[in-house]
This record gives structure tokens, C-alpha cells and sequence, in this order.
């Protein structure tokens, strides 16, 4: 049955560079976004940049550069990160955009019409200094609960508590190191226990991972609160309809800002956005998020849609965190690794290749081990896929121009079906996310491979002239094997795949191509040229390094 899917990876922040971190989410939704189109289905996978908030206006006041300066160069600096590492959007574009700041007026009107829009007075804390409410994350102070010093104004690192910024102790503002004032401001809240039933049924339909719904049964003990969905002036992005120097907070618009990036893209090919949107859709939406912000993904962004007669997403898929070498990525141990960073010293398909192999569809922490991850991609990708081409290509060329053979024996025949009927098994690893365990049934295969060419020995059979049949069978053997093993791992290395594909002279391959009709018996291939080199480790020790690359948030 052909599917059409709206996928998304959650919005990088503007407030500085694509780092590893993102790239386990943006690889992993690449990844399922090429396998659905190999399957055939119709897939508009589109992103944007984050650029609303306090971080964003704070960060280009001290560049001497505008906010809107300073989302352009950032969104021209993610496009060309996230471009060097295949990531293949349909769209990345700017929450900052005529077609976002359209729909969040206009769900905040259909919020407001409905009843679930309250404004009521609350006190804040307010740096005198800067002339601004500040934000929780500008705000530091004493744990009011461990007593542990220089807490944010949300939550403790020491204990974990969470609190009010009104609550800290000794509060001072991280922007002028002086201590604030309370002011009392008119804020618009959003009745999220309006939408309690709802969201209750929602998070228990399948909607989201088992272990993320329960964690999510938190917040529905503690009772759901009024969602505070505005900041005051001075703030950097939309202004609330009807409320002058009130501004949409950027958790309200962000997410709307998959909706202005979907009509964007609708207006440019021609693409039925009422469809897309509209409650009873045959579209699918998938969301790609990190479990830091299922909270929002997963109660106020249904909440939105649901109670604005606007469809919900179909799933969330929800991954964990990435350390580096078992630890969080840090800048003071060098393990604060950036797009830009990593792509200056090394080829974007060894991370792609690893990320793969070790992410598995759920919400764990995936670790990037340097040495296991130079010893994985040599052992793989070199040593297993590639070296089955290059043992058979040059025999293949210099023996018979080229020419594949036209038959084989009943036990290459079984061997080449044994690697067909793997198709749906792989397929379904691919579909659930569970790219490890495919990585896993895919080498099994190649080590079946190489095993098939370490017992008929080409370079043995070439030296044999009786032998001639047998070799341009042996090695025409590998060449399919190795289309196949081509196939299934075109998700993850689309760029090798294209260079395979103009290698065996063969049309860009898809999923349904593992039937024998797409095999390449008696074709003539190109000569071989060499597809990868080995990783370097001491290119892997030059990416920790004591440096400071741009903070991100």
C-alpha cells in the first residue's frame, strides 16, 4: 500500500553550530526518511531552524549584528553542515517566516475563541540593569531546597529539584551579576487541564514509546498546570495578536513552525496542505525528537493541535543522548565535537555507518567510542563490504571486458537467493528504527560473502586456464552479492550507493530490485575504482581536542 509521510527531525536552535549531538537525530530520520522512498511511498521530510527567544537576541546584541543577521548566517551554517553529512531534506527553512507567524496567530485566535486562552498577572523576576524579565536560564542563585550555589532559575544540578525562579536563593541575573527586582506582568496561558482526557488517551494509543508514556504519567499525578505561552518586550520574535509587547513564547511557536515549513513547501511544489492538516488525514506525520523535549512534543503540541481541529502526529520517535568516549560531550575535555569539526577531518559515511549500527529504535544513550568506532568502520565497511568488490572487479575487467557471467552453479544460485530472502526481514528492522539489528543481519551476509570468495580463491582460479568459467562465475557471484548488500545499506551510505551504482552500470536501486529480474547477470560493468579509504586514527585523536567551538543550546 503506497503511504505519503510528513517527517520531521526536531528544529535546531539558531544560538549556535550543529554539533554530534544532532546528528545521531538528523542521521537516524535520514536514514528511515530514504529507506520509506526505496520502498516506494511518497515522503516530504522537511526541518527549520529554531530562531526565536532571549538567547538568540542576547547572542546577536553582544555580535553587534541583528537577531535576523544572526538566524541567516546560523541557518546558512546548518544547511551546509547537515548537507555535508547527506542529510536530504525536501525543505530547511526558518521558524522565522511569514508562513509560522500566520498559523500561530491564528491558533492562538482559535485557543482564544475556544475558551483556553487566561491572562492573569504574575510576578517575575526583573534585571533593572538590562531593563528586561529574565528568563530561568539567566537567573542563578542557591538551591532552595540542597543549598548548592550558582543553580539556574528552574532546576538544580545538584539535587535535581525543580522550582520556581522566585524561589532561588540569593538570586542574581546572570546578565549584569546584579541582584533583580519583582515585577508583576500580564502573561497568556494556555489551559492544558482542558486537554487532560485527551492527552491521557493520546499518549497510551501508541502515539509515543511505551517507557516515554510513563514517564509522562508524572505530570498527570502532579495535575496539569496553565502553560505559559508568552514573554514580555524586549524578546525576539512574534507578537501576540492584540497584545502589544507581548510575544509568543518559543515553545509556542517552534513547533508550529512544522506547520509554516510544511506550507512553505506546499506552496513551492504544488503540494495539498489542507490534506496534510486536516484531523481525519490519510497522510502519516512522524516527529524525530530527543527525550529532552518530549514534554513538549508529546503534551503541549497534541494539546495545540487537538483542541485548533488540526490533525495530531502519528508517532513520535524519541531517541537518547549520545556521549563520547562514555561521557557527555564537554567542552573543557575536548569531546564537544561540531559538524564542522568532524567533517574537516573525516568522511561523513564512517558516522553514519556507526551512528547505525548502534542506534536501535528506543530511548537509550548511544556511546561514540573512538577506538571502537575506527576499529567498526575499518572491519565493516573496508575490510568485509568494499573488499568484496575489489577482490572480483579487476578479474572481471581485465578477464572478460567487463562481462558478468550468464549462469551459475545451483550453489551460487542458492547462495545469491539466500541473500534475497533477507529483503523483508532487513526491511522491517529498517521500518521500526532498529538499525543496529539490520546493520547486524547485513554483515552476517558479507561475512557469508567473503567466505564464498576465501573458498574458490579467484586470484587462485585466474592462474588456472581450465578454470576460466569458473572464475567469471566465482567473481560475478560476489559482484550480486555485493549489489545486494549494496541495497540494503543505501539508507544509511547513499553517496557510496550512487558510486556503486555507476560502477555496475545500473539504474539507482530500490527496494523491489532484490527480485531476480534486477539482477546483473551477463551485464558489463565499469572498472572498478576504489569506493573508501580506511579511517585514519590519527585523524579520530584530532577530533577531541581542547577547543572551544561555538555553544549551542
Amino acid at each position: 500500500m503506497h503511504r505519503t509521510l510528513l517527517v520531521t527531525s526536531a528544529l535546531p536552535y539558531a544560538n549556535g553550530s550543529i554539533h554530534l549531538g544532532h546528528l545521531v537525530e538528523h542521521i537516524q530520520t535520514d536514514i528511515w526518511v530514504r529507506f520509506q522512498r526505496m520502498r516506494g511511498h511518497t515522503v516530504h521530510y522537511f526541518c527549520a531552524d529554531d530562531t526565536h527567544g532571549t538567547p538568540v537576541m542576547l547572542a546577536a546584541k553582544a555580535r553587534g549584528i541583528t537577531p535576523e543577521e544572526m538566524i541567516a548566517q546560523a541557518h546558512d551554517e546548518h544547511l551546509a553542515d547537515l548537507k555535508g553529512f547527506h542529510i536530504d531534506h525536501d525543505l530547511y527553512y526558518s521558524t522565522h517566516s511569514p508562513e509560522t507567524r500566520e498559523y500561530a496567530s491564528k491558533l492562538y485566535l482559535r485557543l482564544k475563541e475556544k475558551g483556553l486562552i487566561t491572562i492573569r498577572s504574575i510576578e517575575q523576576l526583573y534585571d533593572p540593569v538590562e531593563s528586561m524579565f529574565l528568563p530561568d536560564r539567566f537567573i542563578k542563585g542557591e538551591c532552595p531546597r540542597c543549598h548548592a550555589l550558582d543553580q539556574y532559575g528552574d532546576n538544580c544540578e545538584a539535587c535535581g529539584a525543580s522550582y520556581a525562579p522566585t524561589d532561588l536563593i540569593n538570586p542574581k541575573s546572570a546578565l549584569s551579576g546584579t541582584p533583580p527586582e519583582r515585577r508583576v506582568s500580564e502573561h497568556h496561558f494556555l489551559r492544558l487541564a482542558e486537554c487532560e482526557d485527551f492527552l491521557r488517551t493520546w499518549t497510551r494509543s501508541g502515539t509515543i514509546p511505551e517507557e516515554a508514556a510513563n514517564k509522562l504519567e508524572e505530570w498527570f499525578k502532579s495535575g496539569l498546570t496553565d502553560w505559559d505561552i508568552s514573554r514580555d518586550s524586549p524578546y525576539f520574535g512574534f507578537e501576540i495578536p492584540g497584545a502589544p509587547n507581548k510575544f509568543f513564547y518559543v515553545w509556542l511557536d517552534a513547533p508550529i513552525g512544522y506547520i509554516g515549513t510544511f506550507k512553505h513547501l506546499a506552496d513551492l511544489q504544488g503540494l495539498n496542505f489542507e490534506e496534510a492538516w486536516k484531523p481525519d488525514s490519510q497522510w502519516e506525520l512522524y516527529h524525530f525528537i530527543g527525550k529532552d523535549i518530549l514534554y513538549f512534543h508529546a503534551l503541549f503540541w497534541p494539546a495545540l493541535l487537538h483542541k485548533t481541529d488540526l490533525r495530531t502526529p502519528t508517532q513520535l520517535f524519541v531517541h537518547g543522548f549520545l556521549t563520547v568516549n562514555g561521557q557527555k560531550m564537554s567542552k573543557s575535555r575536548g569531546s564537544f565535537i561540531t559538524a564542522r569539526h568532524y567533517l574537516d577531518l573525516l568522511d561523513p559515511q564512517y558516522l553514519r555507518y556507526y551512528l547505525a549500527a548502534k542506534l536501535n529504535g528506543s530511548m537509550e544513550d548511544i556511546d561514540l567510542n573512538l577506538a571502537d568506532f575506527t576499529a567498526r568502520v575499518n572491519s565493516d565497511l573496508v575490510g568485509k563490504y568494499i573488499n568484496l568488490a575489489s577482490r572480483s572487479a579487476g578479474f572481471l575487467t581485465k578477464r572478460f571486458n567487463g562481462r558478468l557471467a550468464v549462469t551459475l552453479t545451483s550453489e551460487q544460485t542458492t547462495l545469491i537467493n539466500q541473500f534475497r530472502a533477507q529483503a523483508d526481514h532487513i526491511a522491517t528492522c529498517y521500518d521500526a528504527r532498529d538499525t543496529s539489528k539490520a546493520m547486524r543481519e547485513i554483515m552476517a551476509l558479507t561475512d557469508l560473502a567473503n567466505q564464498f570468495v576465501d573458498q574458490y580463491k579467484p586470484w587462485e582460479l585466474a592462474r588456472q586456464p581450465e578454470q576460466t568459467e569458473a572464475l567469471q562465475q566465482v567473481c560475478s557471484t560476489c559482484l550480486e552479492l555485493f549489489r545486494l548488500l549494496t541495497l540494503y545499506l543505501k539508507p544509511i551510505l547513499p553517496k557510496m550507493a550512487v558510486a556503486v551504482e555507476q560502477f555496475l552500470a545500473i539504474p539507482s536501486l530500490a527496494w523491489t530490485h532484490t527480485d531476480p529480474n534486477h539482477g546483473i547477470l551477463g551485464h558489463v560493468i565499469r572498472p572498478y575504482s576504489h569506493l573508501i579509504t580506511r579511517v585514519d586514527p590519527l585523524k579520530v585523536a584530532q577530533l577531541v581536542v581542547q577547543s572551544a567551538p561555538q555553544a549551542t543550546t
